[in-house]
């Protein structure tokens, strides 16, 4: 199997590990042909990318962070090329949906010469002026956007403890802001939600911000999206509320409505969201499910 490995030096984290090297070690050592490739922007790396799988490769396996992750995204989606993560970054939270987050280089390149992989779906974000994007984990917007603001601009600590910082400064800021929320749900009718809301979340796997469960039902391979409101309450009462998201289990508050859904628009004046951990783009926003989109690699149970 001939292998290209992608490791983007412009990532926030995860760039200066020996993530890369060592798994292209292992690799080797497991007879796979591997060839790291490393762009010095984003955009060089995913021309990069491009050109190596028009050339022809087996797979393409990523070492980074969610970010780097998303860069293989539209290069391999509907492709049939498996992706492969070796997770080296500040949040890895599609690793953690497929296993992956608690491998080492090592471990996490034996899950891609095992050769198992499974299909899983993704998300894809269309703006007013027509371009897409897509992503793998979570759309985040309203409280979580700032969030993702607050945790990027911050140089200490490294790793996901940053989000939790973020989480506790802005929530010191906490305030209603007007949506409109327009569902297509999984049976097809249309629901409109609208009103102030603190955030508007789409996932379409489990978790964000280094393994918040913020979508706990989401399963990346059942053709839906989960989306999940939370309407304004008293600071105190959404206090109380902060533990249960970190257990996954705050679905069942009152404050809080989940949805499945095959497309969502979220509209809110002034609210950038954030997918993958970047940002993606002011609101209005459509996203909707692409369907068994990206063939992954996933260690054996």
């Amino acid at each position: 199997m001939d292998v290209v490995l992608l490791v983007n030096p412009a990532a926030r984290a995860g760039a200066h590990t020996g993530a890369a090297p060592r798994a292209a070690a292992r690799l080797r050592e497991r007879g796979i042909r591997t060839t790291i490739i490393s762009g010095g922007s984003a955009d060089e790396s995913s021309a990069l990318l491009r050109a190596a799988v028009d050339l022809g490769t087996d797979a393409v396996v990523v070492a980074g962070g969610d970010g780097t992750v998303n860069l293989a995204l539209p290069v391999l989606a509907g492709t049939g090329i498996p992706l492969g993560i070796i997770p080296a970054g500040t949040g890895n939270d599609l690793a953690t949906t497929l296993g992956l987050r608690e491998l080492d280089a090592d471990a996490a390149a034996d899950a891609i010469a095992d050769g198992r992989t499974r299909t899983i779906d993704l998300a894809r974000i269309t703006r007013d002026d027509g371009t897409t994007s897509l992503f793998g984990t979570v759309l985040a917007s309203g409280f979580d956007s700032k969030v993702n603001d607050r945790a990027n601009a911050m140089r200490h600590p490294r790793g996901g403890s940053r989000y939790n910082i973020a989480i506790l400064v802005e929530f010191l800021r906490l305030a209603g802001i007007p949506y409109r929320v327009d569902l297509q749900l999984a049976d097809g009718s249309a629901e409109r939600v609208e009103g102030d809301l603190v955030m508007a979340t789409v996932g379409n796997g489990r978790t964000y911000g280094g393994g918040i469960p913020i979508c706990p039902g989401a399963d990346p391979a059942d053709g839906l999206l989960d989306v999940l409101l939370v309407k304004p309450a008293g600071r105190l009462r959404l206090l109380r509320l902060l533990p249960r998201v970190y257990r996954g289990t705050h679905t069942t508050a009152s404050e809080v409505s989940t949805y499945r859904v095959r497309s969502v628009r979220l509209s809110s004046p002034g609210v950038t969201a954030y997918a993958d951990g970047d940002p993606v783009g002011a609101l209005p926003l459509t996203i909707d499910v692409v369907p068994a989109a990206l063939r992954v690699f996933a260690p054996v149970s």
